[in-house]
Formats: structure tokens, C-alpha cells, sequence
């Protein structure tokens, strides 16, 4: 990793600004018209190229403040993406939490990422391409767990990094479940808290509550706690079981995503300004290229 300051690039950019998406992909054509194509890095690359004209000091205060502090291409910075800026669909409408998929880095962490094209089919052998995201956007997140916002309490966001560390796991063995419209669930002397999202596996019997995850909505007794899950045409429990705050390691129990992000950049070429009127500056043509790891 470089040096990085976290500060987005002015976006005051002329029309015809643009920016441009790549893969680093290394072919090989035989004299027969065979094709062999590497990729390289599955991780898209993007480029910006983007003029500047601002009046009065203004670009000198931004533009060039900018460049000289990251001394050019040494250090990074932030760039809004104007057509991918979130992780819809699209790149422009509001994210959600059950966006992508997060990257699983070690137990309780994870990585902001987004999925390409995944209203589509992707390649048989490794499906569609995922950017990591390093910069996502202060009070911009919101992540999900099996489908379901997964309180704020128990997770928190690196904005420098884009990582993901969840709440310590909070664990308790199973010794009874009653069948009811909110199934109470005894588990002993317990921290668990209201509106606490978790997670049961491992249940002999009512087999039918395992992998389920739902909000805990009340707390009937000290080791009792009362989960928004009909049990009540469910098997009976007969033994064993766990309830978890943190996602199970197997089924639809996934952490999902989503977010507004700034794509960590640096520049890679130099800063030109040139005087286009009374008290009007421009500086052009910047490139931009994109760090893949910041």
C-alpha cells in the first residue's frame, strides 16, 4: 500500500469528460489464427480522463493543491465516478444491503465489493467480475444478513478501507424451543439484546428453525429470549442447538452489501492550466488511473 490522502477530487469537470474500464488481459495469437487469452487480474481498471475550468483561484486552491500534495502520482486520492458511483445495478440508484456479496477476509471481517452485470449470466469458470471497494462513502453503507438489515449495533465500516468487522459473536447452546406464532428460545444466562439479528443451527427435532435468522423482540425472562419466527406448525425439539449473532458458515445465512464508493486514484500525468479568459482557468487533459490496491 501507498500513501493516501482521503480527500475526493473536485468534480467540476467540462462536458466530455470520461472514464474508461479495462482488464488486464494478456493475449497470445499462433501463426495458425489460434486466440490464448490470460487474465492477468480479474479486478476491473479504470482510467479517467477529465479537464478542469474553474474561475477566479479556485482551480489553483483545488485542482493544483491537490496534485502537489499527492506529489503527482505518488499518493492517492478519492474520484467520483459520475455513471458508477453505487453498488445498484445501474451505478447511479440508491444501494441496498442485499446488493453483492461481501468479500470473507478472516472471522468477523469483511470486504465492500460489487458485482458486474449480475442481472446476467457470468463466465462458467469464474462467473462475473467484482470490483473491491476501498472507499465507500462516510454514513453510505448498509449491510444485510439472509435478506434482513442487520442492525447498526452490530457492525462497523472502515471508510478508508471499505472493510467490514462485525460485533463480537455472541453464542448460546439451545435447551429448549416452544412451538408459538415468536418462538421462545431457552438458552441460558445471556447478553443478548432486543433487536439483536440472530442466527440457529444444529437443532435435533424442530428441524425445521434450522438456518433460519431472525430479530430477537423481546426477552422474556433472564434466559429466555422470544425470536420473530413462527415455530408453531413446526416438529417439536427434542435436543441441542446453537443461536449465534454472526452468519452461520453454511446455507443462505449470507452477509450481503451495499454502498456509495469513490474509486482510490492517482494521477498519471501532469498538471497543465492554461488561462481561458477574464478570471477563468482550465486544466487539461488530466489522467487519472485507478490504484488497485490502496
Amino acid at each position: 500500500m501507498g500513501q493516501f490522502i482521503e480527500e475526493r477530487l473536485s468534480v467540476c469537470v467540462r462536458l466530455g469528460a470520461e472514464y474508461e474500464d479495462s482488464y488486464f488481459v494478456d493475449v497470445v495469437n499462433t501463426s495458425g489464427g489460434g486466440r490464448y487469452a490470460s487474465l492477468k487480474n480479474a479486478l476491473p481498471y479504470r482510467i479517467f480522463e477529465v479537464d478542469f475550468v474553474q474561475h477566479g483561484p479556485d482551480l489553483e486552491q483545488e485542482i493544483a493543491s491537490l496534485y502537489h500534495r499527492t506529489y503527482g502520482g505518488f499518493a492517492g486520492f478519492r474520484v467520483k465516478a459520475w455513471k458508477d458511483f453505487t453498488t445498484a445495478i445501474d451505478g447511479v440508484s440508491a444501494y441496498t444491503g442485499t446488493d453483492c456479496a461481501l468479500l470473507k477476509i478472516s472471522a468477523g471481517v469483511y470486504q465492500l465489493r460489487k458485482e458486474y452485470g449480475r442481472d446476467k449470466p457470468g463466465l462458467a469458470s469464474i462467473g462475473r467480475p467484482k470490483r473491491l471497494i476501498y472507499k465507500p462513502v462516510a454514513g453510505k453503507v448498509a449491510i444485510a444478513v439472509n435478506g434482513q438489515a442487520l442492525p447498526a449495533a452490530q457492525w462497523s465500516v472502515n471508510n478508508a478501507t471499505g472493510r467490514i468487522t462485525l460485533a463480537a459473536n455472541k453464542s448460546r447452546p439451545i435447551t429448549g424451543i416452544t412451538k408459538a406464532s415468536q418462538a421462545v428460545l431457552s438458552v441460558g444466562t445471556n447478553t443478548f439484546l432486543v433487536g439483536e439479528s440472530v442466527a440457529i443451527s444444529g437443532v435435533v427435532g424442530m428441524t425445521q428453525i434450522n438456518g433460519r435468522r431472525a430479530l430477537i423482540t423481546a426477552k422474556p425472562t433472564s434466559t429466555t429470549i422470544q425470536v420473530a419466527i413462527n415455530s408453531a406448525l413446526f416438529s417439536d425439539y427434542t435436543s441441542g442447538g446453537t443461536v449465534q449473532t454472526h452468519p452461520l458458515d453454511a446455507g443462505a445465512d449470507t452477509l450481503t452489501g451495499g454502498c456509495e464508493f469513490d474509486i482510490p486514484a492517482a494521477f498519471d500525468s501532469g498538471l497543465r492550466v492554461s488561462s481561458l479568459g477574464n478570471s477563468v482557468y482550465g486544466a487539461g487533459t488530466l489522467r487519472l488511473v485507478e490504484i488497485l490496491n490502496p
